[in-house]
């Protein structure tokens, strides 16, 4: 796992070399952009680089995605790039006229995770005909992007399926009935988990009932749980797939309502979900590094505004329905258990031992020697 997680940081650290180094020169331009690659390729580090994340809701955009990506930005451009950002808090079309501001405020460059990835082609298309590039962050959004990074949603389906079954152990036959909570399905990523969890569960468990969260609501998935109760019978079930750690919060709070407690997974390693692992309420999480998909997103969004090649950067390519080939990054995930906490997210500065080991949470990190 660690080597893992060094092989991908170190990749990242080429690719910044490598990426700074690189001579301006013109990737494929999407329709409308040809104008704009020249007067791109004249920019130094005086450019302005628009910001777009999707809620507020999950505590890891304004906590980790924003700061990090904003750092990285001033130090690939020696402080002198500007960053203009916006949380659509989950409203497609609050995002859609944010992206409408940013092309009135003539940002060089976007980094768009989008609340909708369909919804917001059109606002992709408006950007690029004003001669924006667009970063796809986190989901893979629709129109002509000119690059991507995320993390590999079918490998976190994949995690959070296999560890269910690890909790589950000898429980985990084919008569034995788990509950899946997925995300919204406007998120492309929802899906993806989706996917990547039914190849690994089926077969294995019974999938007793199974829902979508709109907006990956924690109220939401509260009231799916507790109807999953109510149809399914608390003796029955053994274990709750959920596709993130707000969700599981809710889920959890359901459970303990029907004085159930079962394994339940998590994605994000969110402060809550890490201390409800900790105390055995949760199972699992995902551990995704933020940092290294930060870092990635700011260095694609500084070359592409200066008007450099990502050859060197994006070694990978990803279609998205509307456009071919987008060159793409995708970082590796872990998965987080109360065995690792040391060496994933207090190893990687996320969280400190006192962080995570407050008052109620500070005698089951002793029994797992949390520091």
């Amino acid at each position: 796992m660690n080597a893992r997680m060094r092989r991908a940081a170190v990749a990242v650290a080429a690719g910044a070399m490598a990426v700074s180094l690189a001579a301006c020169g013109s990737a494929k331009e999407s329709k409308g952009n040809d104008d704009s690659s020249s007067a791109s390729a004249k920019k130094g580090d005086d450019i302005k680089v628009g910001l777009l994340l999707p809620e507020n809701k999950t505590a890891r955009y304004e906590k980790f995605d924003k700061p990090l990506i904003e750092k990285k930005i001033s130090e690939l451009t020696n402080g002198k790039a500007k960053v203009e950002y916006n949380n659509a808090r989950q409203d497609a079309n609050l995002q859609a006229q944010q992206v409408d501001t940013m092309i009135t405020n003539k940002v060089d460059v976007l980094i768009v995770d989008a609340v909708d990835a369909k919804a917001i082609q059109n606002s992709v298309q408006k950007a690029v005909d004003a001669g924006i590039k667009v970063v796809a962050y986190d989901r893979l959004a629709e129109g002509p992007i000119s690059a991507y990074t995320s993390f590999d949603n079918e490998e976190v389906g994949r995690t959070q399926g296999e560890a269910l079954l690890k909790a589950l152990g000898d429980k985990a036959k084919k008569s034995t009935k788990v509950v899946m909570i997925n995300g919204s399905v406007t998120d492309p990523n929802a899906a993806q988990f989706k996917k990547g969890a039914h190849s690994v569960l089926d077969g294995k468990v019974t999938i007793a009932k199974e829902y979508d969260t709109k907006e990956w609501s924690p109220d939401n998935a509260n009231s799916e749980m507790e109807a999953a109760v109510s149809s399914v019978g608390k003796k029955n079930i053994a274990g709750v797939y959920s596709a993130n750690d707000g969700m599981a919060g809710g889920i959890i709070t359901a459970l303990k309502a029907a004085g159930l407690n079962v394994p339940v997974t998590g994605q994000d390693a969110e402060l809550a979900g890490v201390q409800r692992i900790v105390t055995g309420e949760q199972y699992m999480s995902v551990y995704k590094s933020y940092p290294q998909e930060a870092d990635i997103a700011a260095q694609m969004a500084v070359a592409l505004a200066k008007g450099q090649s990502l050859d060197s950067l994006a070694k990978d390519k990803v279609s998205n329905g509307s456009a071919k080939d987008i060159p793409s990054v995708l970082v590796p995930v872990v998965s987080l258990t109360k065995d690792n906490i040391n060496d994933t997210v207090i190893k990687d500065g996320i969280y400190t031992a006192a962080d995570i080991c407050t008052g109620k949470y500070k005698s089951a990190c002793d029994k797992l020697g949390i520091k």
